[in-house]
């Protein structure tokens, strides 16, 4: 399955959670498929979305916060699946996209193929843990860690294929804090 594919799996199944998305792809990908204001869209810094996930859960309790991340996202910030852990938000799904690849810049092969990232996840503590490598594994594996006290960890499996021509995020990070911040008041 391409990225692309596990996206159209994961979307429709968000429905008024607060959601923080990883750069690259990732963002552009849920903006082509599905923006709105509960979207913060992380542009331009790698490996902070789940940092911000964290604080988001932390301070909104009473919501489930999801996290969409990439593999190189999470590789660059491991420190943060610790502090996750740590801090055990109940309300927290970090999902992660994992293609191997840094490939919004090119493709770059990551260590992902060799570090298996729901493990590191489970060693630090996150309550509930899965992995998929199939589409039609997507919707069940998400429905069951939302209905379920976390952190939770989902570790989507895929293919290196995002569409190059999937369109940037058009709003600006003044526009996306605002939109995002008024969404969870």
């Amino acid at each position: 399955m391409k990225g692309a594919e596990a996206f159209q799996e994961l979307i429709p199944l968000i429905k008024d959670e607060p959601v923080v998305h990883a750069n690259g792809f990732i963002c552009r990908e849920s903006f082509t498929l599905k923006d709105r204001k509960a979207n913060f869209y992380m542009i331009g810094s790698m490996g902070l979305a789940s940092s911000i996930g964290l604080g988001v859960a932390l301070c909104k309790p009473d919501k489930k916060v999801i996290v969409i991340d990439g593999d190189g996202n999470v590789l660059m910030a491991m420190g943060t699946l610790a502090m996750i852990a740590a801090e055990a938000p109940e309300n927290l799904i970090h999902v992660v996209i994992d293609n191997e690849v840094y490939e919004s810049t090119g493709s770059q092969r990551s260590i992902s193929s060799k570090v298996r990232l729901e493990e590191v996840a489970r060693s630090t503590g996150y309550k509930n843990v899965l992995r998929v490598e199939k589409r039609e594994e997507i919707k069940a594996a998400f429905l069951k860690l939302k209905g379920s006290a976390g952190p939770n960890f989902l570790l989507i499996k895929v293919e290196p294929g995002f569409d190059p021509a999937t369109g940037r995020v058009t709003h600006t990070p003044e526009e996306i804090t605002d939109r995002f911040m008024q969404a969870i008041a």
